[in-house]
């Protein structure tokens, strides 16, 4: 029995895990994370929610995320914010881009990444 668990899987439903986010809806809101980032590290995830890679690339960051850190990840669905996602371009400095992370501290961006290049971004090195 333990071979043919260890090949398909247990039929235990595994645990998902489930990350702080803040979720970036209006435009005014980035002036609060302007602000927040004078103190504290902000993350802003834009996602595509009707794209395989950008799905793909939530998943792989939600995996691999384990600070325990002095950050705030924000989670943005681009296609249903799309005049927010074309604000954080403008406010942050940033070529719009689907999926991609960027980092805000004092004020600026001081890291972003797209598509795979997510999970190469060390986040502890920001906060």
């Amino acid at each position: 029995m333990g071979l043919f668990k260890n090949v398909f899987g247990s039929s235990e439903p595994k645990e998902e895990k489930v990350l702080p986010w803040q979720a970036l809806t209006e435009v005014a809101q980035l002036a609060e994370i302007e602000k927040q980032s004078q103190t504290k590290t902000q993350v802003i995830f834009k996602h595509s929610t009707t794209c395989g890679i950008s799905k793909m690339a939530m998943k792989q960051f939600v995996s691999a995320y384990n600070l325990d850190a002095n950050l705030d990840l924000h989670y943005l669905d681009l296609l249903s914010y799309r005049e927010v996602s074309n604000e954080v371009g403008y406010k942050f400095q940033v070529i719009h881009q689907s999926p991609q992370l960027v980092i805000i501290k004092n004020g600026t961006t001081v890291g972003h990444a797209s598509h795979g290049a997510i999970g190469e971004l060390d986040l502890e090195t920001f906060v």
